[in-house]
């Protein structure tokens, strides 16, 4: 949808809108997961597009009394990781998270296996945690990434990165292969992309 929006910043005060509109409170923290982004890029995010997301937060909130946590979700990775077991190398199991030794030093970063495979070599999904103010302990916002993963509509089981993302890519294929424009504000808060 980015080439019908210049920014996140576009969308997010109509989503904190519906957001008020059912709660009546707006909320004390958003968590945002951002899929496509790769190791170079990282950089232009931290300098471009988290400043202009804290600048139109900061309108919504009239102060900076809000928190934010920006994760990038990377799933064209090369990483592999096997456990040994009775003497063969097997996958790991579903929900084995790395976050220490394989990780880099100056990231806050972490590896997860969401999924089963039954043939083949398991992926990893690689997250980078860029900008944090929730500050969140590493291991709640494993686990919130984690159970996401389990949170697809359309399947039963576990997809490999979290839900949000999935829905993301759904409604972006959508939108640039048939709609072409942005979607009608009364589909706003309705999954009709599925």
């Amino acid at each position: 949808i980015y080439g019908l929006f210049t920014c996140v910043s576009d969308f997010l005060p109509e989503a904190l809108k519906l957001w008020y509109e059912r709660n009546s409170i707006l909320p004390y923290s958003i968590i945002v997961y951002r899929d496509g982004v790769g190791d170079g890029q990282l950089q232009a995010l931290i300098d471009y597009e988290i400043p202009q997301i804290v600048s139109s937060l900061e309108s919504i909130f009239n102060a900076q009394n809000f928190k934010l946590t920006f994760i990038v979700v990377k799933k064209r990775i090369n990483t592999r990781f096997f456990v040994q077991s009775q003497g063969r190398l097997r996958n790991p199991l579903p929900g084995t998270v790395v976050d220490v030794v394989l990780t880099r030093r100056e990231w806050y970063d972490f590896f997860i296996i969401s999924q089963s495979v039954k043939d083949g070599t398991v992926t990893p999904t690689h997250y980078n945690v860029i900008h944090d103010t929730v500050r969140l302990s590493p291991d709640t916002v494993q686990c919130l990434t984690y159970r996401l993963c389990h949170m697809y509509y359309n399947l039963p089981g576990v997809i490999r990165v979290p839900a949000p993302c999935h829905y993301a890519h759904k409604l972006a294929y959508l939108v640039g292969q048939s709609i072409h424009q942005v979607p009608h504000q009364s589909l706003s808060n309705r999954l009709f992309y599925l």
